[in-house]
């Protein structure tokens, strides 16, 4: 395969994630469409690294990794934590975040 298979993968699934966080209002849906966003630019690393020979798109894709996995972890906590008090997890509450 070509490296513009990838690179066309990778921006289908990018617009689907962000079309995901722009259109929904669960916000545990939006964290699915940042984990995917995240997952298509890792594609993007993983294939111009194959095709420029050298491992800094594996090392920038790794770093997405971790940041992604914390992301998870920090968000999630925040998103039970909300819910546990609001019983709501809904991104258009404004004023959830005051009280």
């Amino acid at each position: 395969m070509t490296i513009t298979a990838y690179l066309m993968l990778a921006s289908v699934l990018f617009a689907i994630g962000a079309a995901t966080v722009l259109v929904r209002r669960n916000s545990i849906i939006v964290f699915m469409g940042i984990e995917l966003m995240l997952n298509a630019s890792n594609l993007a690393f993983i294939a111009f690294s194959r095709m420029w020979g050298n491992l800094d798109g594996q090392l920038a894709s790794f770093f997405v990794m971790v940041v992604a996995a914390a992301e998870v972890v920090v968000g999630l906590a925040i998103i039970v934590s909300l819910f546990r008090t609001r019983r709501t997890v809904s991104v258009d509450d404004e004023n959830l975040m005051r009280h």
